[in-house]
């Protein structure tokens, strides 16, 4: 079996992102920015509004996504999410230190495993 790690990294930061969502979306004038809509028009530009960056950032933070405009984009080389999550995964396989097993735990698989091998006649 062969594993797509960048693809396992992609779905990880689209399980964190959809786990953000689904936790709720506060609504209220601030979120809304009722106000600089008022002020700004309805044919403003809300974008360049610092409401609209710093409620956005709270919606969602994503490592992989990028949100650039294209122009910025190409300048720092473009790159799909792709490659940005096979970088990432490589990343993580090299420097990745797993926490050691709590006592008694590998004393508990190795017998279960010895015990395996014994039924299927392996040992």
């Amino acid at each position: 079996m062969t594993f797509d790690f960048g693809q396992l990294v992609l779905d990880a930061e689209i399980a964190r992102l959809v786990k953000q969502f689904v936790g709720g979306i506060r609504v209220d004038d601030e979120t809304l920015a009722v106000e600089d809509i008022h002020a700004v028009g309805s044919h403003g530009d809300f974008l360049a509004l610092d409401a609209t960056m710093k409620h956005m950032r709270e919606l969602s933070q994503p490592e992989l996504i990028d949100r650039r405009v294209r122009e910025e984009w190409l300048e720092r080389g473009g790159g799909d999410v792709y490659q940005r999550a096979l970088g990432k995964a490589r990343q993580l396989l090299e420097t990745h230190e797993p926490l050691p097993l709590p006592d008694g735990v590998p004393a508990e698989l190795r017998r279960i495993i010895t015990g395996a091998e014994r039924e299927l006649g392996l040992d």
